[in-house]
């Protein structure tokens, strides 16, 4: 597996297919992606994972992070969050936050990441803010 920094306009086929399969292409669009940060894993050539980092001061927000439905599970994801923050260390970021959907919280704990806000919806989907100082 190669994780490698990808344009953002290589991160919405995947984002779309695994995050929000019934809206359109323009729905996965984040404000801020020309400014972004943007991360593909590829296995053999094929990207499977992405995920996209914004940045404000020294903080550091991951959107938009998803793994083809047929490579969960499979540790593609925790090596691609693993990297992410590993680089935004050597970027002197020092907050990591995320908005996580409530079926990812675990996920998201093994990174230290702790749940700091009440449950909250986007489009239906349940959701808390999970942050970790870096």
């Amino acid at each position: 597996m190669e994780i490698r920094s990808i344009s953002w306009e290589q991160t919405i086929p995947l984002r779309c297919s695994v995050l929000w399969p019934h809206k359109p292409a323009e729905f996965c669009h984040v404000e801020g992606d020309i400014d972004g940060l943007h991360f593909g894993a590829f296995i053999d050539g094929v990207l499977v994972c992405v995920a996209s980092v914004y940045f404000t001061l020294n903080k550091a927000r991951l959107r938009k992070f998803a793994t083809d439905i047929n490579y969960q599970h499979q540790g593609i994801g925790s090596k691609t969050l693993t990297h992410i923050i590993q680089s935004l260390k050597s970027k002197q970021v020092e907050y990591f936050w995320c908005d996580a959907r409530e079926s990812a919280l675990s996920f998201y704990k093994r990174f230290g990441m702790q749940a700091c806000s009440e449950r909250f919806y986007k489009a239906d989907v349940a959701y808390y803010k999970m942050e970790v100082a870096l």
